[in-house]
């Protein structure tokens, strides 16, 4: 890794609060499935885009499971900080619904990425690495929205034009519990702290 790009990524993430435990190094294969957390901040940073379920305040089906497609962006390529960004707008159906309810589920796969393909692992098989974040969504501000927006425009230049009469906002994934399926054996959990803590790529001695 370069001492530019060190330098770079070091810059980004000293935007982020002290308590995140960003991780900044290029590329890496997956960790592996026995150190869980590793697994779990791998894969939501090799994702740009989940799956997030709502309780809906829409009818007819007013509080019942709701899922809906958002970009996601832990950071920019190659700097990690393991929380899930946002972009939204509150013209958005599943935005609506967190104004009711904030409470909300992120599921992240690896289908979405050349691994699963390589390897042969259909989306449903739990070697094809995925992880699904309960938690809320919040909005940020301040630093922390500056840092979201590097994170995610960075890799989807394409919302810099999107329309400002959206009025859009930075949101953050606030996560509570994160669940991990990435091998034989049943799902596997790991807490907030043991998420943070764990880099996603392989430490060099």
């Amino acid at each position: 890794m370069s001492a530019v790009l060190r330098s770079t990524c070091a810059l980004l993430l000293g935007l982020l609060w002290a308590s995140f435990s960003p991780s900044c190094c290029s590329g890496g294969r997956i960790p592996p499935h026995d150190q869980v957390a590793r697994v779990a901040r791998f894969v939501a940073h090799q994702v740009n885009w989940a799956s997030m379920a709502t309780i809906s305040t829409h009818k007819p089906v007013v509080g019942q499971p709701f899922s809906n497609a958002f970009s996601v962006s832990d950071g920019p390529q190659g700097c990690s900080s393991g929380v899930p960004y946002m972009y939204l707008t509150r013209m958005e159906i599943s935005v609506q619904d967190l104004e009711v309810n904030p409470a909300a589920s992120l599921s992240m796969s690896l289908a979405q990425t050349k691994y699963c393909r390589q390897q042969g692992f259909d989306p449903q098989s739990p070697l094809c690495a995925h992880i699904i974040l309960s938690g809320s969504v919040l909005e940020v501000n301040g630093t922390e929205a500056e840092f979201a927006k590097k994170a995610l425009f960075s890799r989807h230049p394409e919302m810099i034009d999107w329309p400002s009469d959206h009025n859009w906002f930075f949101a953050k994934f606030n996560i509570t519990q994160v669940w991990v399926l990435d091998y034989f054996g049943g799902v596997k959990t790991v807490s907030p702290e043991e998420y943070f803590q764990a880099s996603p790529n392989r430490k060099h001695h």
